[in-house]
């Protein structure tokens, strides 16, 4: 880990931002240590130099204490998009702990990515941010199976862990369910792995689950992918080549499949899977609450 300059650390999204609703985006770190095998992260558009050391922004706290207080109007700040908040070194530094802690003081709301069962920790902040903000948390889960888990995610929580995680969560009363994306082609795109998703989110409470079945592959992150995929699983590297060529978008040959049988368990069970509805399940009371203030 070392600490790097920053001018900035929270950026604003154009109106109408879809992405779960974010308006702003904040990153306390750059790089990650998860050494996840298909992370978009590495690919060289974002020029993020060694990107498995984790780097930590100098005076981040000052920086996002004044960008909140400089901010026009109050929303949600997304976080997690490009580095995880809840790397190992979050632990003892807390910085997003700190920064939540900040944004709750400020007024505004939450949206984080992570894969770590750290989050956990928050979950006292996550509540006050809640009684004036929208607070909305995703976990990643590409594979129900933590042995196949801890061979594509290797250094993060294993997957029952982060459904334990979103149980607590969803005891809390927060709003928390699953980022499944990438579903990777030839390992996690069968009927089995998708089923037993669904069947282990409803148990933990999950509200939502927005899925992707496939993968995304660019420069940097394609070599990096393949060079894993050759130690791990022998001959699916030739396999992905033969199918997808140079190809970005690395769809399943099962996506079709797959995504009706997601989209009927799902409506089974009552767990959301369209952008709009879990936007609307996390904001909706809060645009409700400031419509009727802005009324009167």
């Amino acid at each position: 880990m070392k600490f790097i300059k920053a001018k900035t650390i929270i950026s604003s999204y154009m109106n109408n931002n879809g992405w779960f609703g974010n308006n702003y985006n904040m990153n306390i770190y750059k790089g990650c240590c998860h050494g996840c095998i298909y992370c978009d992260s590495r690919s060289e558009c974002y020029k993020v130099e060694n990107f498995d050391e984790v780097k930590v922004k100098e005076d981040v706290l000052n920086i996002i204490a004044r960008e909140l207080k400089s901010k026009r109007s109050t929303g949600v700040i997304g976080t997690g998009a490009m580095s995880d908040p809840y790397n190992p070194f979050e632990k003892e530094l807390r910085l997003t702990r700190k920064a939540l802690e900040l944004i709750n003081i400020y007024g505004f709301g939450v949206s984080i990515d992570t894969k770590s069962d750290l989050v956990k920790r928050d979950i006292d902040v996550l509540k006050k941010i809640q009684k004036h903000s929208p607070v909305l948390v995703k976990i990643t889960i590409t594979t129900y199976d933590d042995n196949l888990c801890k061979k594509v995610e290797p250094n993060v929580a294993v997957s029952s862990k982060r459904f334990e995680t979103i149980k607590e969560l969803s005891n809390n009363g927060i709003f928390a369910g699953i980022l499944l994306m990438p579903v990777l082609p030839f390992l996690e795109d069968n009927e089995e792995n998708i089923n037993r998703i669904i069947e282990l989110a409803y148990e933990s409470g999950a509200k939502f689950i927005f899925p992707s079945f496939g993968v995304t592959l660019r420069q940097n992150q394609r070599d990096w992918y393949y060079k894993k995929l050759e130690e791990q699983f022998y001959g699916l590297k030739q396999k992905y080549i033969s199918h997808f060529k140079n190809s970005y978008e690395c769809s399943s040959p099962k996506a079709k499949e797959l995504w009706q049988l997601f989209k009927k368990e799902c409506d089974k069970v009552g767990i959301l899977y369209k952008m709009e509805d879990i936007i609307n399940g996390y904001k909706g009371e809060y645009e409700h609450k400031h419509k009727q203030i802005s009324f009167f």
